[in-house]
């Protein structure tokens, strides 16, 4: 028998490619990536190297290919998209963003099969609504996302909703708001790269490393909060997702637990077994007037919808990161 297939858009990108690697590990599935793979000496198809994929489809070819396999696609788990936060260009942000995303949307309702997709904790703007992930119209009509990634994400979010009210959904779907996730296979993503990969380098070497000083006097410099997550425990919600197709909605996808950039710089230096060194320059003025300075997930409904797993501590999940990939020749998963 031929077996169905689970389709990973964005699976060359982090978080893609380590669903793609669980997925290809424990299912039975056929796992198919929908991605651009850039110049062959970027680290992007590193991401994948090891993991026995079914197919990979150019995003220009997508819905040709849906169209050629629908009888076998059981999911699309959707984490393609332009995920720079500070991104100048909006309509390119809202053509790959919410367009492709309704019109995968629309695809998967037509044809019976589910859909998983990347969402955004930019939805929440400064957090001065909180962190709840209600998903009904007017809870999101609330959100005021402070760019324009987060507009994009909150728009399909409202999207989604609004279809399913109307019994125009397909048959299982859920948005996952991520908020601060951290892990392997990011290497390809330069700014937009986690805090730790991003000092990795100056903490490998025993150098001082340098964080954004605090401009808010609530928060003292280093002490901007953030929930941070480590890859593998969205990747858990997405196959909790996939094994319980009577789950739908929009839920965080955090650990439940702010932390501060201080914390997570001293953790990097504990897992290379260093002395922390951290010093602090300006937040650059264009993001100053849109920086948070705390975000924490309330993953109260996950949980409640039956999702049982546990966060990796914050020092934990950077010790796994360090020691486990970025030390290491091949810090590919």
């Amino acid at each position: 028998m031929t077996p169905r297939m689970i389709v990973v858009t964005g699976g060359a990108g982090f978080i893609g490619s380590n669903i793609v690697a669980r997925l290809t590990a424990e299912t039975a599935h056929d796992v198919v990536v929908c991605d651009r793979l850039g110049t062959a000496d970027l680290a992007k198809w590193k991401n994948l190297a090891k993991h026995p994929i079914a197919d990979f489809w150019s995003p220009e070819a997508l819905f040709e290919q849906l169209e050629r396999h629908a009888e076998r696609i059981e999911a699309v788990v959707h984490m393609g998209a332009v995920s720079s936060t500070t991104e100048p260009d909006a309509d390119l942000i809202l053509r790959t963003n919410f367009t492709l995303s309704r019109d995968l949307w629309d695809w998967c309702a037509i044809r019976d099969a589910r859909m998983i997709y990347a969402s955004s904790a930019a939805t929440y703007g400064d957090g001065e609504t909180g962190f709840d992930d209600d998903d009904d119209a007017k809870s999101l009509s609330r959100l005021r996302p402070l760019n324009a990634y987060g507009y994009s994400k909150m728009l399909f979010d409202q999207y989604a909703v609004r279809q399913s009210d109307r019994g125009q959904a397909p048959r299982q779907w859920a948005g996952l708001k991520f908020f601060n996730v951290y892990g392997p296979n990011e290497g390809h993503k330069g700014a937009m790269k986690s805090v730790v990969a991003q000092i990795w380098p100056k903490v490998q070497a025993g150098e001082t490393v340098t964080l954004f000083r605090s401009h808010n006097p609530n928060y003292a410099d280093g002490g901007q909060m953030r929930d941070f997550v480590y890859v593998d425990d969205v990747v858990d919600i997405v196959e909790f997702l996939l094994q319980s197709p009577q789950v739908s909605g929009v839920f965080n996808a955090g650990s439940g637990q702010a932390r501060s950039f201080a914390d997570l710089a001293r953790a990097t230096y504990a897992a290379a077994g260093k002395e922390p060194s951290i010093d602090y320059v300006d937040t650059p003025v264009s993001i100053r007037d849109r920086y948070q300075y705390f975000t924490q997930a309330r993953m109260d409904r996950i949980r409640a919808a039956g999702f049982q797993g546990q966060s990796t501590p914050l020092e934990e999940g950077v010790r796994r990161y360090v020691q486990n990939f970025l030390s290491t020749a091949d810090p590919y998963r």
